[in-house]
């Protein structure tokens, strides 16, 4: 066994080694075939991309495929025919696509390195065939028909990296605007011809000509019927001029013109910090922003503010992404030659702005810049902004300094790398303000004006009083000098007859007018029972019990007229001790809606509660369902209510000749009580044990055990004959002569019923009793839902289940447990031996 353990995982790990490290045989045009052959089958594309990287699909493969298909696409093959029949002088973009590869802060190379998983641990090897998956996935997206993601649910969690959101950083990010030169402009005056350049050499006038001509790797184009001519480095013009100098002779008469046609393109060097450092071959009118572009722009800490453009060793240009961001100015973003270096070294200062600026967020900044100039790339103050001061924090020198910067100073303030700047709000403080609530027209705040400086111009301009406020008291509360809260009271009547002289007001001074309605409860009348629409609605004075039950919809057609209850709170004011009332109760009769009986006159007050009884004589239809074997099956309606057995097999018919009365079983619906009292008695019965009472399912039926052929010939029999209830389900079976054996046995079984045949028998039928089998308390569940002990054959009835329980698993004590008893008896000894003593 130990061998046996020891050689498992050694097995598990050369088969996997050769699986990581197998190299995929099919071809391009298989991989392809493959994905829209599987496809078209309906395979999930998980398991489309998970076989793939099984069989050795690897993404640098996926990449090739997607070039090659991209440039199928734009006409960009080598060689390709041009099947459109018309030719054209038109450019196309010839230098290399951008290919959307992860950041790679380590300058490692573009090529991806092969990973030796053998020396991975499983859970490792898992990891990382997952991320292959992932990543393949986002990769092979152009050859699916449809571009569904099933990444979101990969089993493996991907760590979410919190990165600085740097202003401007993300701009050689965006699909939209990738910088690629407009390649059908007229030629550029200074554009030099070179090797790969396509040109046209027109001849026209007395002579008609066209030669189509490629500059060589020597630098000349040869000219058929003349010859070779050297344009490498000329422009366009100086070639134009060379060559009238050199054909003029022959084809005197004539003009001479060159343009140019597909150019050639130049290979670029982008170093530093950017995302994929690197040659990239462009196109010959490629800027630097193309270029960058092309290497995915910075990294983290690659500048934006001072990015260096050289050739041939001499720097001839430094290009400032904000400048362009900010102004639209595209100074320093010049057109490449061959051979040329980019160069973009790490940031010089990083400046954290947040707060009420338009635009908070990292901010790439120059050692001369200042806080204005800051501020100004954020767009500014936000209306809701604190200006007076600024607020500058600095890590430097080992200590944390805080610098507060007023209006004068930000243009002066420089900044280092990593300060923090924060603009706070304005204070939620005013300044000439008051505010009046309560039972005013319009309240809310108003501005402490010339029209409005005390307490009864505020109350007019708010519109005066509602009818119900109180007049004899209002309250005003007032900040004093130390922000603490004082109240003063007013008559309000006496102000605005002005018998009493009037309030001047203060800055923040909240004027409160209290209402007859804010001093009491909402007053409620509440009706239950049987009415359309019972609840709560509002009281209003006067209102009677015809006009409630009216406000609710009228009454049910199971409501009783004979009996509507009003219950009314006991209310007592005054009252010194607790009165052993609580409330008084009144009962009604109605007839056609009004009160015939008890007191006509009386009319609700405020809370009182109604209750309109449903009629006991109203009783809705109850129904029982008969199936199997009855004469008449279907659903029968109960016409008493201690309706038995025996009433419903005569209302169906009674029975058929196949019938076997003593299988009858009754299904039974489970009341809410019902299904509680289930869960009950499952805590009880699982008390002690690890079982789940909250995944025991409990169903909505349950079985009543019957004896119908009893029940049938012993009518009206408590013992037998069961009273229905609605929804009940009688279901009469024919005669069925199996009887199956269900658990502890060997092999349970169903066999033939042999009458007399004991339970030994059909253990034997079912390969006797297993090592768990309690033997000693068989039990058998009969067709009609009873369970009998098995202690004899008379327990064994056609159709029945005989079950063999198991026996009660006895715990088994641990090691510590027996030392632990041990020593505990030990000791007992001991103390038993000394008092003995």
């Amino acid at each position: 066994m130990k061998i046996f353990k020891i050689i498992l995982p050694l097995l598990f790990l050369f088969l996997a080694v050769p699986t990581a490290m197998a190299q995929s045989s099919m071809t391009d045009s298989q991989i392809q075939e493959y994905i829209l052959k599987e496809t078209a089958k309906g395979t999930e594309r998980s398991k489309i991309v998970t076989n793939l990287v099984e069989k050795g699909v690897t993404i640098d493969r996926i990449q090739k495929i997607r070039r090659n298909y991209e440039k199928q696409q734009k006409n960009k093959v080598v060689g390709a025919q041009d099947i459109t029949g018309s030719g054209t002088r038109m450019r196309q973009a010839n230098g290399d696509a951008r290919e959307e590869q992860q950041e790679n802060p380590n300058f490692q190379s573009r090529t991806r390195r092969q990973v030796d998983t053998s020396k991975m641990t499983p859970l490792q090897r898992s990891k990382y065939k997952n991320q292959q998956v992932s990543e393949l996935d986002e990769e092979v997206d152009f050859l699916f028909p449809d571009t569904l993601r099933y990444y979101e649910d990969m089993p493996f969690e991907k760590e979410e990296v919190v990165k600085k959101k740097v202003f401007g950083r993300d701009i050689f990010n965006n699909k939209n605007l990738t910088f690629e030169p407009e390649m059908n402009i007229a030629t550029p005056s200074d554009y030099y011809l070179g090797p790969g350049d396509a040109v046209y050499v027109d001849v026209y006038g007395t002579s008609n000509k066209e030669y189509q001509c490629t500059v060589t790797p020597d630098g000349y184009i040869n000219l058929e019927g003349y010859g070779p001519v050297a344009v490498s480095g000329l422009t366009v013009a100086q070639a134009n001029a060379r060559l009238k100098s050199t054909l003029g002779s022959r084809f005197s008469g004539s003009s001479i013109k060159l343009t140019v046609g597909q150019t050639k393109t130049i290979t670029v060097n982008v170093m530093g910090e950017v995302q994929m450092p690197g040659t990239y071959t462009l196109s010959a009118f490629a800027t630097v922003f193309h270029a960058l572009y092309m290497a995915g722009g910075t990294n983290d800490i690659g500048t934006m503010r001072d990015i260096k453009v050289y050739r041939s060793g001499r720097c001839i240009t430094t290009v400032d992404i904000y400048d362009y961001i900010l102004n639209g100015n595209l100074r320093g973003n010049v057109r490449l030659a061959s051979n040329d270096v980019i160069v973009v070294g790490p940031y010089e200062c990083l400046v954290n702005l947040t707060g009420k600026v338009k635009r908070p967020m990292w901010y790439e900044m120059k050692s001369t810049e200042s806080v204005g100039t800051l501020l100004k790339y954020a767009g500014g103050f936000t209306g809701d902004a604190y200006e007076d001061n600024v607020t500058l924090v600095r890590k430097k020198g080992g200590s944390i300094k805080v610098f507060s910067i007023g209006e004068f100073d930000r243009d002066a303030f420089q900044l280092c790398d990593a300060d923090s700047v924060s603009v706070d709000s304005t204070l939620v403080r005013y300044e000439n303000t008051v505010e009046i609530k309560g039972a005013v027209m319009r309240p809310g705040y108003y501005e402490m004006d010339g029209n409005v400086s005390t307490v009864r111009q505020l109350i007019e301009k708010a519109g005066g009083l509602t009818e119900d406020a109180v007049v004899t008291r209002g309250i005003m509360h007032r900040r004093k000098a130390d922000r603490t809260l004082e109240v003063k009271s007013f008559n309000t009547s006496g102000l605005m007859d002005h018998s009493l002289a009037d309030i001047t007001l203060r800055n923040e001074d909240v004027v409160y007018i209290p209402s007859h309605a804010d001093q009491q409860d909402e007053r409620v009348l509440v009706i239950d029972g049987e009415v359309v629409y019972p609840g709560t609605y509002s009281y209003a004075e006067g209102t009677t019990i015809e006009d409630l039950i009216l406000q609710a919809g009228g009454m049910k057609d199971n409501a009783s007229v004979a009996k509507v209850d009003v219950m009314r709170r006991h209310r007592d004011n005054h009252a010194l001790t607790a009165p052993e009332t609580v409330g008084d109760f009144f009962t009604f009769a109605l007839k056609e809606g009004f009160v015939v009986d008890g007191n006509e006159g009386f009319v609700l007050e405020p809370f009182d509660e109604v209750y309109v009884r449903q009629s006991p004589g109203n009783v809705e239809q109850q129904h029982v369902t008969v199936k199997g074997e009855a004469t008449f099956v279907g659903t029968y309606g109960l016409t008493k209510k201690n309706s038995r057995l025996s009433d419903i097999v005569a209302q169906c018919g009674g029975v058929t000749a196949q019938a076997y009365l003593k299988g009858a079983r009754l299904q039974r619906l489970m009341t809410e009580e019902d299904k509680a009292m289930q869960r009950d008695l499952l805590k009880i019965a699982a008390a002690g044990d690890s079982i789940d009472i909250k995944k025991l399912e409990i169903g909505d039926t349950k079985y009543i055990g019957i004896n119908l052929d009893k029940a049938i010939s012993h009518p009206g029999d408590d013992r037998y004959d069961i009273i229905l209830q609605d929804g009940d389900i009688l279901t009469i079976p024919q005669y069925n002569n199996t009887v199956t054996i269900n658990g502890e046995v060997m092999y349970p079984n169903t066999v033939a019923y042999i009458p007399g045949a004991g339970l030994s028998y059909y253990i034997n039928q079912a390969g006797g009793f297993n090592l768990k089998a309690k033997s000693s308390r068989v039990f058998a569940i009969n067709m009609n839902g009873t369970v009998t002990r098995v202690r004899g054959k008379n327990d064994i009835q056609p159709g029945c289940n005989i079950v063999v329980p198991a026996k009660t698993q006895r715990q088994r004590m641990t090691t510590a447990q027996i030392l632990a008893m041990t020593m505990s008896l030990a000791s007992m000894a001991a103390v038993i031996v000394s008092a003995v003593k």
